[in-house]
């Protein structure tokens, strides 16, 4: 007797394309240059941070001890005299007129002195400016008083309208003007090794009245200055900003 078996035939398999394409593609892997440079550029701005806060707190520290060693203190400044020679208003509106200017300056430091660029000196009539002059440099010693004496003149100097009229008023009531006078410089300070760039300051003394000269007066007018008042304005840029 013959046993016929029965064997099961082998069934052959065929890789489609896309199969074929997913074993050759490549396997993916995170790209870890790219995770390394950020990193590294992280742990520059951390550093540059730190550098940057370490350098404020050394600037700090050392202004802390600057002030407190030389207690830096401004200039004062008062209007020692005015006296009027001449004054006289032409048509339509412009005026002539020259003023004897005496301000006195006292450095109340005793460890800090004042190298002055020159001065520029203007009086006015509210904000309007009637005569100027210049005021040579000069180095102001600690502990001094140093007088600053000008020939503060205009010659036909042109005025607003209102201007005019309010000095014209003034005239005819009290024979007296009201007037201001301005200062404006550039100053450094010297304290023994270290120096300081040079800062602009402005001086506004305000409350100074002075008469006016008569026709046949020999003597010029001197203007009351018991009550002036002078505020003393420092300025400093950092970069393009004015702090002051």
């Amino acid at each position: 007797m013959t046993t016929d078996r029965v064997h099961p035939s082998a069934k052959t398999t065929t890789a489609t394309k896309s199969q074929m394409s997913g074993a050759n593609r490549p396997t993916y892997r995170p790209q870890l240059q790219q995770r390394r440079s950020r990193g590294c550029i992280s742990t520059l701005c951390c550093y540059l941070l730190l550098i940057l806060i370490f350098l404020i707190l050394v600037v700090g520290a050392a202004g802390t001890v600057l002030y407190f060693f030389y207690h830096p203190q401004r200039p004062t400044y008062s209007v020692t005299s005015l006296k009027l020679t001449s004054f006289k208003l032409t048509t339509p509106s412009s005026i002539n007129a020259k003023f004897d200017l005496t301000i006195s300056t006292t450095n109340p430091n005793d460890k800090i002195t004042f190298s002055y660029d020159p001065t520029t000196v203007s009086l006015l009539s509210g904000d309007t400016p009637l005569a100027s002059a210049t005021i040579p440099s000069f180095l102001h010693r600690q502990k001094n008083t140093t007088l600053l004496e000008a020939d503060v003149s205009s010659r036909e100097e042109a005025l607003d309208s209102d201007t005019a009229i309010q000095l014209k008023r003034s005239f005819k009531r009290k024979r007296e003007v009201a007037l201001k006078v301005k200062l404006e410089t550039k100053v450094e300070a010297h304290m023994s090794f270290f120096q300081t760039p040079r800062v602009g300051i402005t001086v506004l003394c305000d409350g100074v009245a002075v008469s006016l000269p008569l026709p046949d007066a020999d003597k010029p007018a001197t203007a009351s200055a018991e009550n002036t008042v002078c505020q003393v304005d420092v300025r400093f840029k950092v970069w393009k900003w004015t702090v002051g």
